[in-house]
């Protein structure tokens, strides 16, 4: 039986050498440069913190894409829950698995670490991502309202 492209992705735990790649994902989803050296130290400090966890698509070592979750106790669930934070797949390998594999992925590990539920915040005018979010099984039962500071 011959593999889907699906299933040759391997999914991995983010490291050090993999904060460029994520910088470039997020500038391209942000369309936008953000400042770098910051970045840098976010990215270390959450690959330290237990409440994060970010995971990377690759096929023969080339990556494609990577999750980023955030996983921690809240009070109005009185449980510990799971959110995308980001997830972004390079344009190349967009509607080819690499976001559903991504997803899988990090639902079992939010499993793992004793989530109840795993939720993610959308841009509205990303109908595209409403869409896949949907396809994954989330549903729209909030609002996300923010406030420049």
């Amino acid at each position: 039986m011959a593999l889907s492209a699906r299933d040759a992705i391997a999914i991995r735990p983010a490291v050090r050498t993999d904060c460029a790649f994520v910088y470039d994902l997020i500038c391209d989803m942000e369309n936008g440069e953000l400042p770098y050296d910051e970045f840098t130290r976010i990215f270390a400090e959450q690959m330290a913190d237990g409440r994060m966890l970010c995971l990377v698509a690759e096929e023969d070592g080339e990556r494609m894409g990577f999750i980023n979750l955030r996983m921690e106790r809240q009070l109005h669930h009185a449980a510990r829950i799971a959110e995308v934070m980001e997830l972004v797949v390079i344009a190349g390998h967009r509607s080819q698995g690499v976001g559903a594999k991504l997803i899988e992925a990090a639902c079992g590990a939010a499993r793992t670490a004793g989530c109840i539920q795993i939720e993610v915040a959308c841009k509205q005018h990303r109908s595209r991502a409403h869409a896949f979010y949907e396809r994954q099984g989330f549903e729209s039962t909030h609002f996300k309202f923010c406030r420049e500071l």
